[in-house]
């Protein structure tokens, strides 16, 4: 069944949605740009991560992790995440709530010698958010982030159903090897190179901005909003007194 997700924290299966018409040209092969503000996440962001994974359907939240997951069983999932040995990251929407988040586990006893260092992809993408390519590109993001960490292989555990995580990987080139219900996804990773090392310290960078920007503006609506109500508050009293 590949990682446990009770050993590792790790999601046993992954997960793009349901919804075929998100972009699927996933994997490290050029696309036309269009860039997506992936954040990096971190221990403070539980909570939001727990929101997004407890808003998915029933359906999503089969295909995301194999089973018709309980809000308890995800609560587990969320708390037993390790931020320190695994890549966390997801998108955030104006209002700073995850529409889409991804897993990149770290295989635990990859130092065997002899074996390729392998790490597991799993995502998750709000229904509301479909149909913009999140799922590919967050797929892009995990083999950069595997590739300049020297891993090996990416690998993917899904639902044979799940079509659209795994024609995701096919188009990246993985070797997709199906048992019954279940398939996986096995992607043989390039080096790392100069480029990929650049190229994520300026995505990582270029997300915090964009991170920023969107807290300030969520500030700014709070603090307005609350103008508003005073005023509105002061002219309702106006007119009583009136009245």
């Amino acid at each position: 069944m590949g990682l446990s997700a009770d050993a590792l924290g790790a999601p046993v299966f992954g997960s793009a949605g349901r919804d075929r018409s998100e972009g699927l040209d996933g994997g490290p092969k050029p696309r036309p740009f269009a860039w997506v503000p992936i954040r990096s996440l971190a221990p403070r962001h539980r909570g939001r991560i727990l929101q997004h994974l407890l808003g998915l359907e029933r359906g999503d939240r089969y295909l995301r992790f194999g089973y018709a997951a309980t809000d308890e069983q995800i609560e587990k999932y969320v708390a037993s995440l390790n931020f320190e040995r695994d890549e966390v990251f997801g998108v955030f929407n104006r209002r700073l709530a995850l529409i889409a988040v991804a897993h990149l586990a770290y295989d635990a006893p990859q130092q065997i010698v002899g074996r390729p260092a392998m790490a597991e992809f799993g995502v998750s993408v709000s229904g509301s958010a479909r149909g913009r390519g999140l799922g590919a590109r967050l797929f892009d993001r995990a083999v950069m982030h595997a590739r300049n960490r020297r891993i090996d292989t990416l690998y993917i555990h899904a639902l044979s159903e799940n079509t659209a995580m795994l024609k995701i990987a096919r188009r990246a080139g993985a070797k997709v090897e199906r048992d019954g219900s279940e398939s996986a996804a096995y992607l043989k990773l390039p080096r790392d190179t100069l480029a990929t090392h650049l190229e994520q310290m300026l995505e990582r960078q270029a997300a915090e901005v964009d991170y920023r920007i969107k807290v300030h503006a969520k500030r700014l609506e709070s603090l307005l909003e609350g103008i508003a109500e005073v005023r509105a508050g002061i002219g309702a009293r106006k007119r009583s007194v009136i009245e």
